[in-house]
């Protein structure tokens, strides 16, 4: 369920990205990809697991520490609530991380990209 008020979209789609912190080949590629489409705006991330390289990706990547988050579902909760929050979110993580990642984005209202299936 959404529980913020979101601006209305006036350029680049907000994107948030879960996975695909430091020595993650797979979250380059999507950012790259976005940055080449020039759609999309990278502001905010859950980039790894362990909260501390979390942080350490974020601010290698540039991102506002308020924006990097220790754990997807912080991330979707904390999102969901800003007026500037996020409108989708990239999944780049290990397979099994996809469906609960998915599922708590999508009940936050957020627009999911995920180029693995969800389920066999």
């Amino acid at each position: 369920m959404v529980t913020g008020t979101r601006e209305k979209k006036t350029g680049r789609i907000r994107l948030g990205m879960v996975g695909g912190g430091q020595g993650a080949f797979i979250g380059a590629v999507h950012r790259l990809a976005a940055r080449m489409d020039d759609e999309y705006e990278f502001v905010a991330g859950a980039l790894s697991a362990d909260p501390k390289k979390a942080a350490a990706s974020a601010a290698d990547l540039g991102l506002d520490p308020s924006r990097s988050y220790g754990s997807f579902e912080e991330m979707a909760k904390a999102e969901a609530k800003r007026a500037d929050g996020i409108e989708a979110v990239a999944i780049v993580t290990p397979n099994h991380v996809h469906v609960p990642a998915a599922k708590a984005f999508l009940n936050a209202g957020i627009h999911v990209i995920c180029d693995k299936p969800l389920a066999l």
